[in-house]
């Protein structure tokens, strides 16, 4: 099937123009600056955090899809800050190409598996607001912020 032809072919624009813009907003910073942490505190996070975040619950994403076509899902009651903690976890100490590698292989999962998607619910729409478009809008503001701050210690 065409991905264009689906019933979510405005809900995969809007996720593509988000994630272009978080690509765009990352590939700013030098690569040491990925790694530095600050753009959360208390866990402190870098971007580097904030990527294999999104990626994480990108696959997440695709997994529950994916459940849903075969007849395997049970709902999105899930323990968001424990899944956070379980992912941040997984990716903490992993190097930049493999969690930028990672972010970019669960986003193209999840938007293969949620084009296969037969209707619009509300449990699909749950998973894409969740990981996808609405998910980049919550980071996008603290990220810019925090790009901006790298920026300038550069010149400091």
């Amino acid at each position: 099937m065409d991905i264009t032809d689906t019933p979510y072919a405005a809900d995969l624009d809007a996720e593509e123009r988000g994630w272009y813009d978080i690509a765009e907003l990352v590939r700013t910073c030098r690569p040491e600056e990925r790694l530095l942490p600050g753009y959360y505190r208390d866990p402190d996070w870098s971007l580097r955090d904030l990527v294999g975040h999104l990626g994480t619950w990108l696959a997440e994403a695709a997994t529950q899809f994916d459940r849903m076509l075969t007849g395997t899902y049970e709902g999105h009651d899930v323990d968001i800050d424990g899944l956070n903690a379980v992912f941040l976890a997984a990716m903490k100490d992993q190097p930049w190409d493999v969690v930028w590698s990672q972010a970019n292989a669960g986003r193209t999962m999840m938007r293969q598996s949620w084009a296969r998607l037969p209707k619009i619910d509300d449990e699909a729409a749950w998973w894409i607001r969740k990981s996808a478009v609405e998910h980049y809008a919550a980071h996008r503001v603290r990220l810019a912020a925090w790009i901006d701050e790298l920026v300038a210690m550069r010149d400091a």
